[in-house]
């Protein structure tokens, strides 16, 4: 039987303050801001934010390159802004979990200018340094934004490894003063009373000793190295660690983000007698609308039936002894009723019959900022507008360096790209969508005035409100939470049905993941089930077999 915990039984809302709300008028979300905002996080009924990096920053990739782990970046306010942030949302029963990023810093870290000054300062070991190879880098791993991991340092002849911006080195977590430093900032924000972690990349943290060449691929320089650093041979020893020497100690909860995680894998992580994390963040089905072998940029179309083959898998290898975490939306992925569902004609509809899939599953569901209205990707008419680091290499490195076609590389931007989700928060009809009376750090969707949060809490029909109602539910019915899931039609093309039992209690959850009518014919016995949530109109006259229209979702209590 699973245990009973209130992060299982939570829904939480990630915030990325530089896009939710600006109190100042200088066009950057801020703390202030977060606080203005709570009563709506009230009246929506999340129980958690997740809030992304609000740290000292140089802001090379938006705060997850983080130059004072203890203060609070300028931009976004002080640190007694932000204490009474969290005594705003504790007072409304609101917890807070903090982004964790601990695979790197930012190369304007205090540890980083003592670590590059000489090979023997005390601070040198905090990082990867390596000598070259042959008048070449150590190794021929790429870095996540393109080009290589590893950045010549003049000053004592030597390479330092980032796996992702080259303002961003890597922490060596094979040093346990460099852990023990880790730890003790995890106690400075858990005694301030906060509620638990986010850990970017946490599976990163551990890397093959040596750090071997990656498999070499024809008329590529670099290559990915991903089997020497996701999932490392010492990353359970690690987490253990962490896990005994501070959130042991703590009524927390904790997520890790996994890239490249198995569901295997996922057990370990979060099997309770373990005492690792609560949860991962997985990305298997994020990367179902890639083509194989290639990167995110590549695009195919989303076959239903692989997607109800991943999250079927999750859901029943995790069922005894793990947990999943449920999600359609973050800061680095695009907006789900633009991706998988229909932004135009159906805005409203597909955007309620994604949540309802989600939010059926079992596991902990996380709602991204201005998903719960339904907002959608963004298509700017130039690359000049965009401001993500990734993006932005991308296109350099395809369109300008290789003289790639840039209408398909736009195509994949605004198919993919990451300022999908970084536009503002839509609040309101009037300029700016009332994010911010100054000039915004990127532009704002120009769809505002359809899709705003003041005109979403006035329509009782609105997404909104029934992601309101879908977080009542979970509170209210424990199958929700607990019940075992079962995939039914697995092999229908755009039919994803599912069922949730808990003792002798079931739910039928049906979701219409296409524009067209399809017949449902129910194998459970639906004469005296109760229709709990929907988003059409459907009459309570109940039938075995009825038609689901385009975009329909559909919950029974049986």
């Amino acid at each position: 039987m699973t245990t009973k915990k209130w992060w299982k039984e939570a829904v939480v809302y990630q915030i990325y303050p530089r896009s939710f709300n600006d109190s100042n008028g200088d066009g950057v979300g801020d703390i202030k801001g977060i606080i203005e905002k709570l009563d709506y996080l009230k009246e929506l009924g999340v129980d958690v934010v997740w809030l992304s990096p609000v740290y000292k920053s140089p802001n090379d990739d938006n705060g997850y390159d983080i130059s004072d782990y203890r203060n609070i970046m300028d931009e976004f306010g002080t640190m007694a802004d932000w204490e009474e942030m969290l005594a705003e949302m504790h007072k409304r029963g609101i917890k807070l979990i903090m982004d964790l990023v601990v695979n790197h810093s930012s190369d304007e870290h205090e540890w980083f200018k003592e670590s590059r000054k000489s090979k023997d300062n005390p601070y040198r070991d905090y990082y990867v340094w390596r000598s070259g190879k042959d008048g070449a880098e150590p190794n021929n791993w790429e870095a996540t934004f393109g080009g290589s991991v590893w950045e010549y340092d003049e000053q004592t002849d030597e390479y330092f490894l980032h796996l992702f911006s080259k303002k961003q080195p890597d922490l060596n977590w094979e040093n346990p003063k460099l852990r023990q430093e880790v730890y003790d900032m995890m106690k400075f924000w858990l005694d301030k009373g906060i509620d638990g972690f986010r850990m970017d990349v946490i599976n990163f943290i551990s890397k093959v000793d040596g750090l071997p060449d990656g498999e070499k691929v024809e008329g590529k320089k670099y290559v990915s190295g991903h089997q020497y650093f996701m999932n490392g041979p010492r990353i359970h020893e690690f987490l253990q660690e962490m896990n005994e020497k501070v959130l042991s100690e703590y009524n927390v909860m904790t997520v890790g983000e996994m890239p490249g995680v198995s569901p295997e894998e996922g057990k370990l992580y979060t099997g309770e007698e373990r005492k690792e994390l609560n949860m991962v963040f997985q990305f298997e089905h994020m990367d179902l609308d890639t083509q194989p072998g290639k990167n995110k940029w590549h695009l195919k179309p989303l076959d239903l039936r692989d997607l109800k083959k991943s999250l079927g898998k999750w859901q029943s290898e995790l069922e005894d002894g793990g947990w999943n975490s449920l999600y359609w939306n973050n800061h680095d992925q695009p907006r789900i009723v633009s991706r998988w569902g229909d932004d135009k004609e159906y805005r409203v509809t597909s955007a309620k019959m994604l949540a309802t899939c989600l939010h059926m599953m079992k596991g902990t569901p996380y709602i991204y900022q201005g998903e719960e209205l339904g907002m959608t990707n963004i298509k700017f008419d130039s690359i000049k507008d965009y401001k993500d680091i990734e993006t932005l290499n991308m296109y350099n490195e395809r369109v300008i360096e290789n003289g790639e076609n840039p209408q398909e590389i736009m195509q994949s931007i605004y198919t993919k790209g990451r300022d999908n989700a970084r536009t503002p928060v839509q609040w309101n009809s009037s300029e700016n969508a009332g994010f911010t009376t100054g000039t915004p750090w990127i532009k704002v969707n120009e769809n505002y005035q359809e899709i705003n949060a003041e005109k979403a809490l006035a329509d009782k029909d609105s997404t909104f409100h029934y992601y309101r109602k879908l977080i009542q539910l979970r509170k209210q019915y424990e199958v929700i939470v607990y019940g075992s899931f079962e995939m039914l039609y697995e092999e229908h093309e755009e039919i994803f049905a599912y069922t949730r039992t808990l003792g002798d209690e079931t739910l039928l959850v049906v979701t219409n993941f296409s524009g067209n009518n399809h017949a449902f014919d129910s194998t459970i016995d639906l004469n005296n089930a109760e229709l709990l949530i929907s988003n059409y109109d459907t009459a309570e006259k109940k039938e075995n077999t009825f038609d689901l229209r385009p975009w329909e979702a559909r919950v029974y209590k049986v």
